[in-house]
């Protein structure tokens, strides 16, 4: 029995990382009015930020096609694989896990075993390389599934936008009536609900308030868990702030290793630059 990792691009895996995981990552589409590019193939996030930042027309995102998820699972049958586990973006902010869902039934030669992270980023990162890590361990999915199943119910996310109007823009926050006509005087903290959308929580008046209150929380969310936590602080093409995101939870956390990821193309048409946030999960490195 041999079995395949795939993710999306969404994911945020450094290649290297990727690789050594034996991961395959599917890249997401951006498209700028006629310019379809795709996303850290044949446009990076600096690319993209500073192209946002000079076009008069804003950015969109096209899903992964079934004919690019085809192309990989032939390649995966033709190297003998059994069953892939394909962890992707959440259902909550894209129809592709369900596309996918409904495609992989027609699909023979290969299971095929869709799986709806209900997150982005450095979450999603985390239950691939779960995922990976277990298949090293030589487990399959039939076990595998439950561990990420368990694994997701672990996995927190508060994160900052500077301007909300990205995301209302592309209507990916289900409660946005409440910030509708006081954009320019907020900093939103939003989550992920259970069903994988994206709300707000609470508002600040500052960026440096809206951290403190995201510190505050973050404390409170993990103060009762029962296994070890690993967190990552990611950013839209903000270093300077994630450096001092990083320092802070190193000070305040010194048992939490805490890495620095970002926020690449297809997640930045939504949330915009300079997007701060601290996303969390059981270690994956104790599954």
């Amino acid at each position: 029995m041999k079995t395949a990792i795939v993710t999306d691009s969404a994911a945020y895996l450094e290649p290297a990382v990727a690789k050594a995981n034996h991961v395959i990552v599917v890249p997401i589409t951006v498209i700028f009015d006629q310019q379809v590019y795709l996303e850290n193939i044949e446009i990076t996030a600096e690319e993209f930020y500073t192209k946002m930042r000079e076009t008069d027309k804003l950015p969109t995102t096209s899903q992964i096609t079934m004919g690019q998820m085809q192309q990989v699972f032939d390649q995966l049958i033709d190297q003998g694989f059994d069953e892939v586990i394909c962890i992707h973006l959440s259902s909550g902010i894209t129809s592709f896990i369900n596309n996918l869902q409904a495609y992989s039934q027609t699909i023979e030669g290969l299971k095929i075993y869709p799986f709806d992270s209900k997150v982005t980023s450095a979450g999603e990162a985390y239950l691939v390389l779960t995922a990976a890590r277990l298949v090293a361990q030589g487990e399959h999915a039939a076990t595998i599934i439950p561990k990420l199943e368990a694994m997701r119910q672990t996995v927190g996310v508060y994160f900052v936008v500077d301007d909300l109007s990205h995301l209302l823009r592309t209507g990916r926050i289900s409660n946005s009536a409440a910030f509708v006509g006081n954009l320019l005087r907020i900093k939103p903290i939003l989550s992920f609900n259970d069903q994988g959308q994206i709300v707000a929580l609470t508002k600040e008046r500052t960026k440096k308030r809206a951290f403190q209150k995201v510190l505050a929380d973050f404390k409170a969310a993990i103060a009762d868990v029962d296994y070890p936590i690993r967190a990552c602080v990611v950013d839209g093409n903000n270093p300077e702030e994630s450096a001092e995101w990083v320092a802070t939870l190193q000070a305040e956390f010194p048992e939490i290793p805490v890495e620095a990821s970002h926020i690449g193309p297809v997640v930045g048409v939504h949330t915009g630059e300079k997007v701060m946030g601290v996303i969390w999960s059981r270690d994956y490195l104790t599954i």
